[in-house]
């Protein structure tokens, strides 16, 4: 109802823009550029041209220097670009400057994002998240819609633009009062959703089960490594944000241990902070978690940037010193690159896992990890109990492992490993 402008019936081809201020930030404002390109392209939009350009003083008007901006809008025309995308933040004044001068719609990176989420969406609670950080978005920029009826002629005894003008006005704040009550309602629904994620942990930490929130930036393969450990299918596609939703599967370390791993959204660079904000219901994962995978695309050249940029919205969470298991995937698309690996192996903690999930490499060698980061939650006791009590014979099944077991008279004499969070329930039937 309330979207940003009449968008074309089917964008087909994009120009792309990247700014910035200082020549020492012209390489990051390229790659972060090509990564906008790529976002484009997840639209199913064609990018017919990129320009990153250098600006000495920012204008107020157009955020570019005004022969700047009348250069890129020349160029866009003739190219034929149906669209202008910026990579740099523009203010509704801004955009609308672009717009109107330029004939085009001119959106940023912001929207793009935007745009992809809305199309990622698939359970309610993603759609809740994404509607409100879009409503947010476009509540500043609502007056756009509306300029057609500063164009109103005639009508009414105060004038003709006078009056389409007051009539304009009008509506535009009946728009954003329904706005703002839209955007409270969608916070109370994930007020509610938080309050049940809540009452949810809450029964698994009083299970005494581990968890840990797989992390790491977009595409770096974090729902692939789920669906192996885990030997689901949740989605995996080497597409930008596949995942949205958190996902939780129970997995059992060869020690018997459970362990709860959850899927979280993926972060990029530059992610606006309202979206943030708006998916930090589903974020909480990793605030909560007992530790955390961090899980990094080994193949990108721009690797310590993805980690920095991971590490950045952790802080913001909270969750940055939460104890981590750096996680190197695709590792299968640099072998035969030893200075890529040993440039790696400097880089991170020397216990830093390199896997592949395509060939299984060094997956082994992850699982022994998890398992360590648990040690110190379980303990191996021998037990001798009463066959009548096949209830604790069920909770060792479903959440320990029983190592070894025999029976005498009556009883099961059995070693088992055992979650200290239950020790409790076999304290009684430990054996001399």
């Amino acid at each position: 109802m309330f979207d940003t402008r009449e968008k074309p019936s089917k964008v087909e081809t994009a120009f792309l823009i990247g700014a910035y201020f200082d020549r020492a930030d012209e390489d990051v404002a390229r790659s972060l550029l090509n990564e906008l390109a790529e976002l484009v392209s997840t639209l199913g939009i064609a990018v017919i041209a990129k320009e990153c350009i250098f600006i000495r003083t920012r204008s107020k008007r157009y955020f570019t220097g005004s022969g700047k901006a009348a250069e890129m809008m020349d160029a866009a025309r003739k190219l034929g670009a149906d669209c202008i995308v910026f990579d740099n933040e523009l203010a509704p004044a801004q955009q609308r400057a672009w717009e109107t001068e330029g004939d085009i719609t001119v959106i940023d990176r912001e929207e793009i994002i935007l745009d992809i989420f809305t199309m990622r969406a698939r359970t309610s609670e993603a759609r809740l998240q994404v509607e409100l950080a879009r409503m947010q978005y476009s509540l500043p920029r609502l007056a756009r819609m509306w300029s057609h009826l500063d164009r109103q002629g005639g009508g009414g005894s105060g004038g003709g633009g006078g009056a389409s003008r007051g009539e304009g006005e009008q509506q535009i704040e009946v728009d954003r009062r329904l706005a703002r009550k839209r955007i409270d309602r969608i916070k109370s629904d994930l007020e509610d959703i938080r309050r049940n994620r809540q009452t949810q942990r809450k029964q698994r930490a009083e299970d005494g089960i581990c968890q840990a929130s797989i992390v790491g930036y977009t595409n770096a393969g974090k729902s692939s490594l789920l669906n192996l450990l885990s030997g689901s299918d949740v989605l995996a596609e080497d597409k930008l944000f596949a995942t949205l939703d958190p996902t939780t599967r129970r997995i059992e370390l060869p020690d018997g241990q459970p362990l709860l791993l959850t899927d979280t959204v993926g972060f990029v660079r530059n992610l606006p902070h309202r979206l943030v904000e708006a998916f930090k219901a589903t974020l909480e994962e990793a605030v909560i978690a007992d530790f955390l995978i961090h899980v990094l695309d080994a193949s990108a050249p721009e690797i310590y940037a993805f980690y920095e940029t991971t590490r950045s919205v952790l802080t913001e969470l909270g969750a940055v010193d939460k104890p981590t298991i750096i996680v190197l995937n695709k590792v299968d698309l640099i072998a035969g690159d030893e200075d890529r690996l040993h440039e790696l192996k400097t880089k991170f903690d020397s216990s830093a896992v390199f896997i592949s999930i395509t060939t299984g490499e060094g997956i082994e060698t992850l699982i022994q990890r998890l398992a360590g980061m648990m040690v110190d939650r379980v303990s191996r006791l021998p037990l001798r109990i009463p066959q009548a009590r096949q209830d604790l014979i069920a909770l060792l099944r479903r959440e320990g492992k029983i190592v070894n077991q025999d029976y005498e008279g009556n009883d099961i004499v059995l070693t088992a490993i055992i979650p200290h969070a239950l020790r409790h329930h076999f304290e009684a039937y430990k054996a001399v």
